[in-house]
């Protein structure tokens, strides 16, 4: 009963730090993203609280990459206060090792990484498509808001001849599209005409172009409210060209990959995905073991800033090799499901062989 009394305390105490720096994050990135929204929003009659609202909305996705890290100092901010508080020596003194005290923040990590891959994810993926229907509406075409590097191109062939679209922003992955440019040619490979439209959306058979302005070669202008553009794409293939893993839920994600697959279109962007989704439990966990690894060490031993800059380093290298595994498995040099649990088997071994040493060596 004492043990049972004992591990709800610290996985209450390691849940509460690790939720204290989400949200301490979650408001200092809304606050940022406000700011940015307010300065080029500068020019528009828009209200603070819409502003505010599609900066809510945007944080969440990247809240979601940097969970681990909140586990992490999380879990260093947990044990650190325990051994200062010498609560950690109270629990080694009435016969606990360290793999007692550390297992409740394990399973509550496990349980932390469920939650956000089965509803955390779903609901920052529909957000962000949220924040973008925002500032499409807030900024407009012509905003330089709405720009995301060179923005997305797409190329279509029709008896008509061929069209590259170029869409600065997509919505609803690729069936939505903002910003967008045309430029048609001719069967024999001839300049027809470049269109601008504010909006494109996709229907059967046909891109449905509205606010359009037509220009060509020896005309003025011409002005339409809407045009259709014939084309043979489907919603799995403008999917594959606009749509980001990352803007797919975890529940659509099967769904997404086996469309791809039977269109003939690569699927490893959204395997690597789905994978790391999976895997996401399982990488805080980790994270918890090299948490713990170095921050057990009691104060009167001195040496606990280096402790905690080792954790960091850690955390930071993790995060490096993460990144390359992802580049190469999009880039179908390693498979998607090495790409995603290697981190999280590196991360667990580092966690648990310095542990291993640090107690048992």
């Amino acid at each position: 009963m004492v043990l049972n009394t004992l591990g709800r305390y610290f996985a209450a105490r390691f849940v509460s730090s690790a939720l204290g720096v989400f949200f301490g994050l979650f408001v200092l990135l809304v606050f940022v993203d406000y700011i940015d929204l307010l300065r080029r929003a500068g020019g528009l009659s828009v209200s603070a609280f819409v502003i505010a609202q599609a900066s809510f909305f945007r944080v969440p996705q990247l809240l979601e990459r940097l969970l681990p890290f909140c586990i992490l100092i999380g879990g260093m901010t947990c044990y650190l206060a325990l051994s200062r508080r010498l609560e950690l020596v109270i629990a080694r003194a009435a016969g606990l090792s360290a793999w007692q005290f550390i297992a409740p923040a394990l399973w509550s990590a496990l349980a932390l990484g469920v939650f956000a891959s089965a509803v955390f994810n779903p609901m920052s993926a529909y957000m962000q498509e949220r924040a973008k229907q925002m500032e499409a509406e807030l900024f407009g075409q012509g905003s330089g808001s709405l720009q995301d590097a060179n923005g997305f191109w797409m190329n279509q062939v029709s008896p008509e001849g061929q069209s590259i679209i170029n869409a600065a922003r997509s919505q609803q992955q690729g069936a939505v599209l903002s910003g967008i440019s045309v430029f048609r040619f001719e069967p024999d490979f001839q300049f027809k005409d470049r269109i601008e439209a504010r909006e494109a959306v996709l229907e059967p058979g046909y891109w449905l172009l509205k606010d359009v302005r037509k220009y060509t070669l020896d005309s003025a202008p011409e002005e339409q409210a809407t045009l259709r553009l014939p084309t043979a794409l489907t919603l799995a293939q403008v999917r594959n060209s606009f749509a980001t893993p990352e803007s797919v839920s975890f529940w659509q994600l099967p769904s997404y990959i086996k469309a791809s697959e039977s269109s003939g279109f690569a699927t490893a962007g959204y395997r690597l995905q789905y994978h790391k989704l999976l895997a996401k439990p399982f990488l805080l966990a980790a994270m918890v073991m090299l948490a713990a690894s170095v921050s057990l060490r009691f104060f009167r031993f001195g040496g606990v800033q280096k402790m905690v800059l080792s954790g960091v380093g850690a955390g930071f290298l993790l995060y490096i090799l993460s990144k390359v595994t992802e580049d190469l498995s999009k880039a179908e040099l390693m498979h998607p499901l090495a790409a995603a649990w290697l981190p999280v088997c590196v991360g667990g071994l580092a966690g648990f062989l310095a542990l291993l040493y640090q107690e048992d060596g």
